[in-house]
């Protein structure tokens, strides 16, 4: 079985590097791409099974990404988690408006990064 696919949009190197580590050791596959029109492009072409996205972003912020994407048809199905330093209250009321599934706060809790991406996606087979 081929493994869940996320779409990591994270314009910082360090929070990018780190996230793609962890979830390639969790046994996902991970593209990546650092502005928001590399978001929606990306998801056009590759046609992931999940989207995870800061919110502050190069070209295109995540919130416009967000609602391109959720706008358009053939990728509306597509989970859609933000994972961003904007933790005021109505920050995360905005991401779900912009069409986010699922929010996620920095910095990260990996734990609990883990337990949200899974819920949105099928489960992995066990290795062994």
């Amino acid at each position: 079985m081929a493994k869940p696919r996320i779409l990591l949009i994270e314009d910082n190197v360090d929070n990018r590097d780190m996230v793609r580590f962890v979830l390639e050791r969790a046994g996902y596959e991970i593209l990546v791409g650092q502005t928001g029109s590399q978001a929606v492009a990306l998801a056009r072409q590759e046609r992931p099974d999940l989207i995870l996205m800061d919110l502050s972003l190069p070209e295109k912020d995540g919130w416009t990404a967000a609602s391109e994407i959720k706008a358009d048809p053939a990728l509306s199905a597509i989970p859609l988690v933000a994972l961003t330093a904007h933790t005021l209250p109505g920050d995360r009321k905005r991401a779900m408006a912009a069409g986010f599934d699922g929010y996620v706060s920095k910095p990260i809790d990996l734990p609990s990064l883990l337990k949200t991406l899974a819920a949105f996606l099928p489960p992995r087979p066990e290795s062994g």
